[in-house]
């Protein structure tokens, strides 16, 4: 597998990241052995969040007897003033029983924090850098402009932004953007929430990028055994691959709901982030719970949208979303009807 170097960091890792957000979801014990199985199949890459619940803490357990210099460690804080900042790192640090973190980014970062704007939030990093409790200051974004203006800064040292198969031509300028100043690439959401079904296809596109570095969201051990299994054998870009992702791309070109979340919570208890997509996961990712009672009445929802715009407005893709929510229950119910088939 590749080795891929994070710009000026001089991180140097296998093209193969651990996304630590779904660990939440399952027991302390579970997780451990998942973190630990990563780390013995050659991952050397982990992306957590102060905001992912027991996230941390989960890699700070598992990782407690392996030596420091062995893993890189990067984390979040979504801190919006000086004193949050700091109470989060150190927490941060607690959690994941370190004494510094390899990549510190500033979550779903909304602005260009800059030295001297006024908020102090730049110079945070700064100080945490030179206290060692920080090796290497980062962002992650969700908003185009946004990511575009920090990679332009010439401040930061990372990037994570959502890349994958379905990335646009803006988000392409953007990987072209970050190696010419020599910023490290971190791609989040590799499968695209959920909708890219096929990991050989999804590994093969970011092998044929040198400065990109995707980080794979694990929840079970048979996904990690997936990817772990492109150690030793990287899928390449093959003309079956490369006409599938035509396909693909053709399929779900315009806008789609990634699931991210940002949206919520709705104002009338809609579950946007899985609502607005549930159409296309039926096509995709057929499951009969898409399907249950359960479900049904939490897609029936949609129709008690008061079009207030919130969702719309927290958007980071900027989606019409209350559209999206109608589209949605009208393929729903044409798929209960009968009218449309799913596998």
């Amino acid at each position: 597998m590749k080795q891929i170097t994070l710009g000026s960091t001089g991180i140097t890792v296998p093209q193969n990241g651990f996304g630590a957000l779904p660990i939440q979801r399952i027991s302390r014990e579970e997780a451990v052995k998942l973190l630990r199985m990563a780390y013995e199949g050659g991952i050397r890459y982990f992306d957590t969040a102060r905001a992912y619940t027991d996230s941390e803490e989960k890699l700070g357990e598992a990782f407690t007897d392996i030596p420091r210099g062995q893993i890189f460690i990067a984390t979040k804080t979504t801190a919006k003033t000086p004193e949050d900042f700091r109470r989060d790192l150190e927490t941060s640090l607690n959690n994941l029983r370190t004494d510094y973190i390899d990549v510190y980014q500033f979550h779903q970062i909304a602005q260009c924090w800059r030295p001297g704007d006024g908020t102090g939030m730049y110079e945070c990093m700064l100080e945490a850098r030179a206290q060692g409790k920080i090796r290497h200051i980062g962002a992650t974004a969700h908003k185009i402009g946004v990511a575009m203006e920090v990679a332009e800064s010439g401040l930061y040292e990372t990037m994570q932004f959502p890349f994958s198969y379905l990335a646009g031509d803006k988000e392409k300028d953007l990987v072209r953007l970050c190696k010419e100043q020599n910023m490290g690439f971190i791609a989040m959401k590799g499968l695209a929430g959920g909708l890219i079904t096929r990991s050989d296809a999804a590994m093969a596109f970011m092998a044929g990028y040198d400065n990109v570095l995707p980080i794979w969201g694990v929840q079970k051990e048979k996904e990690l055994k997936e990817w772990l299994s492109y150690m030793d054998h990287t899928p390449s870009m093959t003309d079956e691959i490369a006409a599938f992702l035509d396909r693909e791309r053709k399929e779900l070109a315009g806008d789609f709901c990634r699931g991210c979340g940002y949206c919520m919570p709705c104002t009338v208890g809609i579950k946007i982030n899985n609502c607005a997509r549930t159409s296309l996961m039926l096509r995709r990712a057929p499951s009969a719970s898409w399907l249950s009672p359960a479900w049904q009445e939490e897609m029936m929802k949609i129709e008690n949208c008061v079009e207030c715009g919130l969702c719309a407005s927290r958007c980071p893709y900027e989606l019409d979303t209350p559209a999206l929510l109608k589209k949605n229950l009208a393929d729903y119910k044409r798929i209960l009807a009968g009218e449309i088939s799913v596998q």
